[in-house]
């Protein structure tokens, strides 16, 4: 773990791009797979490659925003303008959790919906209002978790949590009628 810790320390945006690349990129793969019953690709070799780009740029923009979210938090509790109470420990977590979720993620959704579209040559907007409900029922509480971490792992969980989604949805959605 220390090589991992390390890494991320030393390559901050770099280490949050590979992840999500990654993790991100499995994660809907799985979703795709669960959904279709059958392994199967997320699109043909250009999009599969725009997919793991677009996946890494969000990981980099979710860095910023934790970050952000976190000095914001900071900022109403210093300024009183936030309960004490929010300050360390689970209150702390749960507070940037649901900042995080309420003020930054539904661009971030927006963003990565916008990513798909031009990867996929289209304008759909189809779903992202439940995308937007997840914030509420799965993201605030996941990232409650998340911020409990010390902040060298939270990026690598954020985009562990997109796999865990991802099987999530690919349960519980509606299969594609292809």
């Amino acid at each position: 773990m220390e090589i991992y810790v390390n890494w991320v320390k030393t390559n901050p945006l770099l280490s949050a791009f590979i992840q999500f690349a990654v993790l991100g990129t499995l994660g809907e793969f799985i979703s795709i797979s669960i959904k279709q019953k059958k392994i199967g690709p997320i699109g043909n070799w250009w999009q599969t490659l725009s997919k793991v780009l677009a996946w890494g740029i969000l990981g980099i923009i979710i860095k910023y925003g934790f970050v952000g979210i976190k000095g914001a938090v900071r900022a109403l509790i210093s300024n009183g303008l936030f309960p004490g109470i929010f300050k360390d420990g689970l209150g702390w977590a749960f507070s940037v959790s649901v900042a995080t979720n309420l003020f930054f993620g539904p661009q971030m959704m927006f963003f990565h919906r916008l990513e798909e579209n031009i990867i996929h040559w289209k304008w759909d907007l189809k779903g992202l209002v439940a995308a937007f409900k997840t914030l509420i029922w799965f993201w605030i509480p996941a990232h409650t978790v998340t911020f409990i971490l010390p902040v060298n792992y939270q990026i690598g969980l954020a985009a562990i949590w997109s796999i865990a989604l991802g099987i999530i949805l690919g349960i519980t959605l509606p299969r594609n009628k292809n």
